[in-house]
């Protein structure tokens, strides 16, 4: 892949950040390379949360927190992360602490992500610390009841914001966990306050409890596509798709299934969950997508077998998928997890991308950058 041809779509465009209005036009077309052979490069930029960090996060009352998933409406992006701790012990490892919230959300209109991102606020309570968006049950870690609401991606459709989020009943071995279910919270005043719907659910053995989520246009009609997976990080990953808009977001019956693709290449779907095909089948953890504009293909980032942290490039949205690329190992990085992108920040050339990564010591959100190798 040219550097011309890398270029050429100039800027990073908003579109296909889950924004609301029209997304990337979906291609069938499986029949090209890959272009991305290796990913160099890939730097520690900065701390976005907790203690030292770029951010000034404790005074909202965030010590530690995970993931921090991120989507775009406007000219505002939405960080959002897991459970969240006021207070931490000196030296601790691993999530807990005081002040437990299931869920936090932090915003920025920080478009250079080059020194790392400035967050121009968060969601907050009454007295000033970061909101708990969907209150979760916080009951023993037994699998009798809810421990914990985790927000696994975002999205926006028609004025109103969504979050994806998964039950989680017990917290088992090292990546592994059960959930009770998935489903959706809504705000539609701007991020502000927000509700957790009763419908859609999606049930908890299923494959749709861990999301990522973007906007497409597909033979003329706008839809939010889910790349998904099942609770903990040992399951493949499926795609499932609604209309967008937000009568059809909030109706389970909207949804529909890829079920694979007919003699022409084109996908066939299915409104019944049990016949979802896999479209990447390998043991991933937490997910994200996004349209790589420059080199017009699919980018998916993860960790693979509950360990390294890589990315995956792809001709259509169900693949064919390359070989994973390395982002960074448990060797290089210990207790890494959860990689993700946003299509706001990626180089004006393409060549290099940016991503948040949890580290489970010391339990914080960081800011990376990566090169994307091509062929040139």
């Amino acid at each position: 892949m040219s550097t011309t041809i890398l270029a050429a779509a100039g800027a990073t465009a908003l579109a296909a950040s889950c924004s609301g209005g029209n997304g990337t036009e979906v291609s069938t077309d499986s029949d090209k390379p890959f272009v991305v052979t290796g990913v160099e490069d890939v730097t520690q930029i900065a701390q976005l949360t907790g203690a030292g960090a770029i951010n000034d996060t404790e005074a909202v009352g965030v010590a530690g927190t995970d993931l921090g998933s991120m989507f775009t409406v406007d000219d505002r992006t939405y960080f959002v992360f897991g459970d969240t701790f006021g207070t931490r012990d000196e030296g601790m490892t691993g999530g807990g602490g005081g002040n437990w919230r299931s869920n936090a959300i932090a915003y920025s209109t920080d478009d250079d992500p080059t020194d790392g991102i400035t967050f121009d606020g968060w969601v907050l309570d009454d007295v000033g610390l970061a909101l708990e968006v969907a209150v979760g049950d916080k009951a023993p870690n037994d699998g009798e009841g809810e421990v914990t609401k985790i927000p696994t991606h975002g999205f926006a459709v028609d004025g109103s914001l969504y979050l994806q989020y998964m039950s989680v009943s017990y917290w088992g071995e090292p990546g592994a966990w059960d959930a009770n279910h998935a489903g959706l919270v809504r705000s539609t005043d701007d991020g502000q306050t927000w509700e957790v719907l009763e419908e859609p659910q999606w049930p908890g053995d299923s494959n749709v409890i861990q999301v990522s989520a973007a906007h497409v246009t597909e033979g003329g009609t706008d839809y939010l596509y889910f790349w998904s997976i099942p609770s903990g990080r040992f399951g493949g990953v499926q795609l499932m798709r609604v209309p967008a808009t937000t009568e059809a977001v909030e109706d389970l019956d909207s949804y529909t299934y890829f079920a694979g693709t007919d003699g022409d290449g084109r996908p066939t779907w299915s409104d019944d969950l049990d016949q979802a095909a896999m479209v990447l089948d390998r043991a991933v953890g937490e997910l994200s997508v996004m349209y790589h504009e420059q080199t017009e293909r699919w980018l998916l980032t993860t960790m693979i077998d509950n360990g390294d942290a890589v990315l995956f490039e792809g001709l259509t949205p169900w693949g064919p998928w390359s070989d994973p690329h390395v982002l960074t190992t448990q060797a290089q990085t210990p207790g890494l997890y959860g990689p993700y992108m946003n299509p706001r920040y990626v180089s004006e050339d393409g060549r290099t991308i940016y991503f948040t990564l949890s580290i489970w010591d010391p339990y914080n959100v960081f800011w990376y950058s990566a090169t994307l190798a091509t062929d040139d």
